[in-house]
């Protein structure tokens, strides 16, 4: 009867722990695919945001703000996880010299062990400078 016990706690440990790797899991792939997301984003953002008129003007590369902002989420939203919530927060955007950070946060799924039910915050911070060589912009 004793070693019957000791084969129960092994499958229950063997069951928890098999909880406790797809929980680990899922957090980690969906912040690694998030973060790479929205670097990714930032980037074709920013180059989409170019101002072509200034810097004929003025020699000096230069992003429109709003511009930024229009690109930087109607890409988000034609790739996001539409299972997911996210907030989106902007930091920091100058126009010239062009930089700008960004704060993507987002929950993971809500796991439910026993009654009690947790989720977690994930954040993505990306702080972005553009930097271009003067003779490798142009104008498509």
């Amino acid at each position: 009867m004793k070693e019957s016990y000791w084969g129960y706690w092994l499958i229950l440990l063997g069951i928890f722990v098999v909880i406790v790797m797809l929980l680990i899991q899922n957090i980690t792939s969906t912040n690694t695919q998030d973060y790479y997301l929205v670097k990714e984003i930032t980037e074709a953002s920013m180059l989409d945001a170019v101002d072509y008129g200034y810097y004929r003007q003025y020699g000096e590369v230069r992003i429109v703000k709003e511009k930024f902002i229009e690109s930087f989420l109607r890409r988000f939203a034609a790739s996001a996880n539409l299972s997911s919530s996210y907030t989106i927060s902007f930091y920091g955007i100058y126009e010239a010299p062009p930089k700008v950070t960004v704060k993507v946060a987002s929950k993971s799924n809500t796991f439910s062990i026993m009654g009690d039910s947790s989720t977690f915050d994930i954040v993505n911070k990306i702080d972005a400078v553009l930097e271009l060589n003067p003779t490798g912009l142009t104008e498509d």
